[in-house]
């Protein structure tokens, strides 16, 4: 298949810039090609050749001239042609699998190390499809058909992706099944609902959160119940969580911000007064992201306003 299908079947629903083009491309989850410039443009005069399309020069009074480029009566029929033909097979590549048939030579931490770091790739590619799933940027929702389509097609993703999570997590138990614990063991969590609104009461962990990662298993746990609001005990937050030095509180703060995730930590005055962490504390209660409280009920009252 080429990219110059893809562009037809977008051109078939709305007329587009090439710029346009691209945001869709960047945007969409299964349309995968790098959509740079060069490819989309080359596409596009190719087509214009074909007579697949045509553009009209659209002169703005406060910005640049937009090229915008239209299916023809022709190009429909391309596209029809493809639409009807046999689908392709799925292909199956994956470097993670060719990286672990090979992994036998590695320790038992390493090959841990290794796994856990691809599960957390996986929740991070989860996260971002749901997300892209919930905005709907680029359907078009013409039909009920059609959004049901589209709507099984956003499944479709998720749901490899999720399966990938479970293999993942399965392998690792079976290989290390004296070490491995699954997340809700390591997490001590709470699901509060108050005039239908919902946030995450994160009490305790097993090991303290001391990684991005965790903050990932975090910002996962919140998409699986529907809510993007989070409070965390300080029970659960590393020392290392307190010292600028580490970055450990702006790389978490960083990821939760990236994801749309509105967290408050519950905190001791005197931890917040140490040092120049006062500092950081002071700046980040400014923010709408992440916030530093006392008492539970003032970082409930903010979570859920």
């Amino acid at each position: 298949m080429s990219i110059q299908l893809a562009i037809l079947g977008i051109l078939s629903w709305k007329s587009s810039t090439g710029y346009e083009l691209k945001k869709i491309f960047e945007d969409s989850s299964f349309m995968y090609w790098s959509g740079n410039n060069n490819q989309i443009y080359k596409a596009l005069m190719n087509m214009e050749n074909e007579d697949f399309v045509t553009s009209e020069v659209v002169h703005q009074d406060n910005s640049p001239s937009k090229k915008i480029y239209t299916i023809t009566e022709e190009g429909l029929n391309e596209l029809k042609k493809w639409l009807v033909s046999s689908p392709e097979a799925p292909e199956i590549k994956k470097t993670c699998l060719v990286q672990l048939a090979w992994s036998d030579m590695l320790s038992n931490q390493e090959l841990s190390e290794v796994l856990s770091k691809y599960e957390n790739e996986i929740k991070l590619q989860l996260i971002m499809q749901k997300e892209k799933y919930r905005r709907a940027l680029h359907s078009p929702n013409r039909s009920t058909r059609e959004s049901l389509i589209w709507e099984m097609i956003s499944e479709n993703i998720i749901s490899t992706y999720n399966n990938e999570l479970n293999w993942v997590r399965e392998t690792r138990q079976k290989l290390f099944e004296n070490e491995v614990m699954e997340e809700k063991d390591k997490m001590n969590y709470q699901i509060r609902e108050i005039e239908s609104k919902k946030y995450i009461e994160l009490i305790s962990t097993t090991e303290p959160l001391s990684t991005e990662n965790d903050a990932l298993d975090l910002i996962s746990l919140c998409w699986e119940h529907e809510t993007n609001a989070l409070m965390i005990h300080y029970a659960a937050l590393s020392e290392d969580f307190f010292k600028l030095k580490t970055r450990l509180a702006g790389n978490i703060i960083q990821k939760f911000i990236n994801y749309g995730i509105k967290a408050a930590a519950i905190i001791p005055q005197e931890t917040i007064q140490k040092g120049r962490f006062k500092e950081m504390a002071m700046e980040t209660n400014k923010g709408n992201h992440f916030r530093l409280y006392e008492s539970k009920e003032e970082a409930e009252k903010w979570l859920l306003k």
